[in-house]
């Protein structure tokens, strides 16, 4: 069995992205305050926590048991 199907693995994997989605906002809020603050970073910064919240999504959604019809 791979790790990618690990219940264990995609929990541990969905905690550090859970906790980078975290940082990532509040990095965006201090920077969104900040007159001097780099537009294209808070860009980058916005892009980067979309994707961490794709990849939440896509791993959450591995948990759940598939249902038979």
């Amino acid at each position: 069995m791979s790790d990618v199907h690990d219940p264990a693995f995609i929990a541990r994997r969905l905690a550090e992205l859970r906790v980078e989605h975290r940082d990532l906002d509040a990095a965006i809020d201090r920077l969104a305050f900040d007159p001097a603050a780099d537009q294209l970073t808070l860009r980058r910064l916005k892009k980067r926590k979309l994707l961490l919240k794709d990849c939440i999504a896509r791993l959450e959604s591995m948990l759940i048991p598939d249902e038979p019809a």
